[in-house]
């Protein structure tokens, strides 16, 4: 079995948060040694104030810093057609010199949808988008001129030059716990799965029937980074810091 290096970044500001804000603590984050940074991918706010565009914010991170990783908890597949998702993402690692974490997900906060516009087609559907713009991504990192048609998506010759920085291509992140597919996609495509703060307490359950899913299709588990987002609160005292941490998982999985 592989040895596994413990690592540990931070959400920087986004919800409520001014760019000022966004870029010292990003800049912070760098100085005292995160290893990364991450930001959601939404529009309204989820518990709270609205946030950041999470594309934009941390491009101009990326500008800014020299050597922290930079991640997204996770983007939305429906909100950016994978193709020009693919050459911005080469451009933003160009940016980075190699340091983007490419966190992709299905999509599910049905409000922002609406509101911007968006079509919410079913759970399967987005899926199904979902392991398309998967299979586009790679194609276009690590192929000259990718041409794919799938039920949802196709591309034509498709060129990304210039290519991302980071080789065979920036690592994607698949967040989510969904057994029958999702982790089938994780095997399939991730080289970092990220379990989430509120299913903490199930993370040895996914991890094995992660394992399996690896097994059935001859992948190497241990190819396989293991992320597990925390959720915690500062106090004045380790009960009070307790209370707040149990409110903040509480109102993450209502």
């Amino acid at each position: 079995m592989a040895t596994r290096k413990i690592k540990f970044g931070v959400t920087i500001p986004q919800w409520g948060a001014t760019w000022t804000e966004a870029r010292d603590i990003a800049l912070l984050a760098e100085d005292v040694g995160f290893d990364s940074i991450w930001v959601a991918d939404h529009f309204f706010g989820v518990t709270g104030e609205d946030p950041l565009e999470a594309w934009t914010e941390m491009s101009a991170v990326a500008a800014i810093t020299k050597k922290i990783e930079i991640g997204f908890l996770v983007l939305c597949n429906s909100y950016r057609h994978p193709p020009l998702l693919a050459k911005a993402a080469a451009t933003f690692d160009q940016i980075a010199n190699g340091r983007l974490i490419l966190g992709y997900g299905a999509g599910w906060f049905v409000q922002e949808y609406e509101a911007y516009g968006y079509e919410y087609p079913s759970m399967r559907t987005r899926l199904e988008q979902l392991e398309e713009g998967l299979e586009i991504l790679k194609r276009m990192w690590t192929e000259e001129s990718p041409t794919f048609h799938g039920v949802h998506y196709h591309v034509e010759n498709a060129r990304c030059w210039p290519p991302p920085v980071r080789k065979p291509h920036p690592p994607i992140l698949i967040g989510g716990g969904g057994e029958k597919i999702l982790l089938k996609l994780v095997a399939r495509f991730a080289d970092i799965w990220n379990n989430l703060g509120a299913f903490h307490g199930h993370v040895a359950d996914k991890i094995k029937v992660l394992r399996a899913h690896c097994e059935k299709i001859g992948r190497d588990f241990d190819e396989i980074e293991i992320s597990q987002q925390t959720l915690g609160a500062i106090g004045a005292s380790k009960d009070e810091a307790k209370r707040r941490t149990e409110k903040c998982i509480k109102k993450s999985a209502s």
